[in-house]
């Protein structure tokens, strides 16, 4: 029953997680097209990793970005999903479809 919970949380973050990083005014991310590929959120609720796919813009920066607006991610995810405690976020850069596209070709 928990691994169910969990599904739909993680479900849950990555599909607010996507919304959210529309309105972030950091121009790092702003200015590039960022998609959410993938999010897990641990057991404890206490941390969740969010994978991300950078089309246009530095992935580096965007990654520097993102952390530097986790307060407003953490606080509106917090808002959105309702959840006895909001997990920390934890940024990774995603690679496949890079890749995929690189077989592509």
């Amino acid at each position: 029953m928990a691994s169910h919970k969990i599904d739909r949380i993680t479900s849950d973050v990555r599909v607010a997680m996507a919304d959210i990083l529309r309105d972030v005014k950091d121009p790092r991310v702003s200015g590039a097209f960022i998609s959410v590929t993938a999010a897990e959120v641990t057991p404890d609720l206490k941390f969740a990793t969010v994978y991300f796919s950078v089309l246009a813009g530095d992935p580096k920066d965007v990654k520097k970005g993102l952390e530097s607006a986790k307060g407003y991610i953490r606080r509106e995810i917090a808002q959105r999903l309702n959840l006895r405690q909001t997990p920390e976020f934890n940024f990774t850069h995603d690679h496949s479809i890079e890749h995929g596209a690189h077989i592509h070709k």
